[in-house]
């Protein structure tokens, strides 16, 4: 386990606006961050990072959190490995108390195929450039492909020797494990012997969005039949293909800048441009897109261009991804290379000024391209076409950003006039398609709901038929939250001249049965704890706790705030106080309505008990409990100020 002393480095370094904005592109809005939500798919930004609070909070999905549970949730870390992440980000050196072997090994499987990458990374780039075999064979041949030295180091590309076992033998002398070997896909077993994977192959490492290396791409030199032109990782702990676009670690700060993504489909379209000067470009690996690179691209940028091969099998590899980046509201431009050329000898060819020009003069609406290519392969067949309208109609509802039915007409209109049919008919199918996939949507929301932690009573129960009041009362814990939240914000401040806040709430929550949330309750209990130990816990106690569960519940108490528009200050002059000028009258609020909800509930009880048969002494009783619960709800009224009208 990381030490306590570590840990605490590392939180008094985080900037959460420096970590979230690694992965999100952010934008300032008042005293917070603003960004398009990491995790769900959203075409307005909702996703909201306040580096006053330092947690984030999506008003889309709902999802909040810390620095720490941002890395957890979106780069699928343990606790102990976002900490690592941190640390080394902030250069805090990591030092760990002893943990059981089992423990161990499973912290370190990440850190350690990392580890073993970059050290395969080096042998390999150190082969290409000092090895006679490396440098006959393999920068000969890239050499004659047109990249130079400096590009090649840049992309820390690398050669694997011909020999069978030449990075096995050097790997396990580095007391490498032999099953990581395996798993990263740098040696195979044949014949419980390990061989080199990639023998005699072009190595070009693969980056993730910090750096690190999480896996390889070699690409065969000699001409086989027999051999795949590529071999890839294997799917691992860190390198999952699905998530994965070849050099967007190095182009990801050029795409921002340009607001502009280009696509290609291999490691040598993406390294030559990038030695031609442009940097804004990305490889899928030759497969169709997936949603989750779709939306690393829209982290960075709206606006994709995919360029690809001329041929049938690159039109087709183009087209599969469509659908699914107009659900993530990119616009998507195509252009296909000519003369059966690809990226990277187009770009050798003409050079790097001529390619822009080409790529600006030859951008094709997906959309319009799309219908061409469909109506070609239809060739005047009537199920054919009938079956490409349903096609476009299908692919034009998923245009589903309400900026954008300006767009969507647009393309009815047109895409009506090249299938030469009446355009009302083909926005009625749109329409069609729009309602069918809003269906299915909210049939999967309502089968997804999530269940409540906790079984709050039915409404009815203790429905009086008159008092609005007390249902307000007692939806959704509110005054249980509101307490809880203004405990942490407020309870280090001065109650009176001898007391703080925390010691009032206290003083006043005898009765734990006020709470029934027993998360809310741990959190108080755990506030106390820290409290009566002499310590003075703030939000950040929570925000980082272990426990991530009492981090999750604090997270979602400190909601952001509406900010006071500058036009009430400056033009109206209308001053607003701020909750931590009222904080006193805050506190006496919430504390009250949370026991007036105790009585109302206590009341209910009564009712119902007077129902039932009872002797002259019980029901006497009964009347007077009923009496005195009335009284007591008639003072802390007049107290709240709250008046209940009959």
């Amino acid at each position: 386990m990381i030490t306590p002393a570590t840990i605490q480095q590392i939180l008094n370094r985080i900037d959460i606006i420096d970590v979230v904005g690694s992965f999100v592109k952010l934008k300032k809005r008042g005293t917070n961050y603003l960004g398009l939500c990491p995790f769900h798919n959203e075409k307005s930004p909702s996703f909201t990072v306040s580096p006053n609070k330092e947690i984030y909070k999506c008003f889309g999905c709902g999802k909040s959190g810390n620095t720490i549970s941002f890395l957890m949730e979106h780069e699928k870390y343990s606790y102990v490995e976002a900490l690592k992440w941190l640390a080394n980000r902030y250069n805090v050196e990591v030092e760990e108390t002893e943990v059981s072997a089992e423990v161990r090994a499973q912290q370190q499987v990440a850190d350690s195929l990392y580890i073993l990458n970059s050290f395969a990374q080096q042998y390999f780039t150190n082969i290409l450039f000092e090895d006679e075999e490396g440098q006959n064979i393999g920068l000969s041949y890239l050499k004659e492909r047109g990249f130079t030295e400096a590009i090649l180091r840049k992309f820390q590309v690398g050669y694997c020797k011909e020999s069978r076992n030449a990075f096995v033998i050097e790997a396990l002398q580095k007391q490498y494990n032999r099953e990581l070997l395996v798993k990263s896909g740098l040696a195979a077993n044949r014949n419980d012997e390990l061989v080199d994977n990639y023998r005699g192959r072009i190595i070009f490492p693969v980056h993730n969005t910090t750096g690190k290396i999480i896996g390889f791409g070699a690409r065969i030199i000699k001409k086989n039949d027999k051999a795949p032109k590529y071999i890839n990782t294997p799917e691992n702990e860190i390198y999952i293909k699905s998530r994965i676009l070849y050099g967007m670690y190095f182009a990801r700060q050029v795409i921002d800048k340009y607001d502009e993504c280009l696509l290609v489909e291999g490691y040598t379209d993406v390294v030559s441009l990038h030695q031609a000067g442009i940097e804004n470009v990305v490889a899928s690996g030759g497969t169709s897109l997936t949603t989750d690179q779709i939306r690393l691209v829209r982290k960075y940028s709206n606006n994709l261009t995919i360029i690809y091969d001329g041929d049938s099998a690159g039109v087709k590899a183009a087209l599969r991804g469509l659908d699914m980046a107009l659900e993530e509201g990119l616009n998507v431009k195509l252009v296909l290379i000519p003369d059966k050329e690809d990226p990277d000898s187009y770009v050798n060819k003409v050079g790097a000024e001529a390619f822009r020009d080409f790529i600006e003069a030859n951008k094709k609406d997906f959309i319009l391209f799309q219908l061409e290519v469909a109506l070609k392969d239809a060739q005047g067949d009537s199920q054919k076409k009938a079956a490409v309208v349903n096609q476009i109609a299908e692919t034009l509802a998923k245009i589903s950003k309400a900026e954008d039915f300006t767009k969507q007409q647009d393309y009815i209109r047109q895409c009506a006039e090249l299938l030469k049919i009446e355009e009302t008919g083909l926005n009625n199918l749109v329409n069609k398609f729009i309602r069918e996939r809003v269906n299915k949507q909210e049939a999967k929301w309502q089968a997804e709901a999530p269940v409540a932690e906790f079984d709050q009573p039915p409404l009815q129960e203790y429905d009086t038929g008159s008092d609005e009041v007390f249902q307000l009362l007692i939806k959704d814990e509110l005054q249980e939250r509101a307490v809880v939240k203004a405990l942490i914000e407020f309870g280090l401040k001065a109650w009176d001249e001898s007391t703080k806040v925390a010691d009032h709430i206290f003083n006043e929550l005898v009765d734990e049965d006020l709470f029934d949330n027993p998360q809310l309750m741990d959190v108080i209990n755990t506030y106390r704890l820290w409290y009566d130990a002499g310590l003075e816990p703030t939000a950040k106690n929570f925000f980082y706790h272990e426990n991530q569960a009492l981090s999750a519940v604090v997270v979602s108490l400190l909601e952001f705030p509406y900010e006071v528009s500058e036009k009430w200050k400056n033009k109206f002059q209308m001053p607003v106080n701020s909750r931590e000028e009222i904080y006193r009258e805050e506190v006496i609020s919430t504390l009250g309505y949370l026991k007036l909800r105790k009585i109302k509930r206590m009341m209910q009880e009564n009712q119902i008990d007077l129902g039932k048969p009872h002797t002259p002494e019980e029901q006497l009783n009964l009347l007077q409990t009923h009496q005195a619960l009335k009284l007591m709800e008639r003072e802390l009224l007049q107290h709240l100020g709250t008046v209940i009208v009959r």
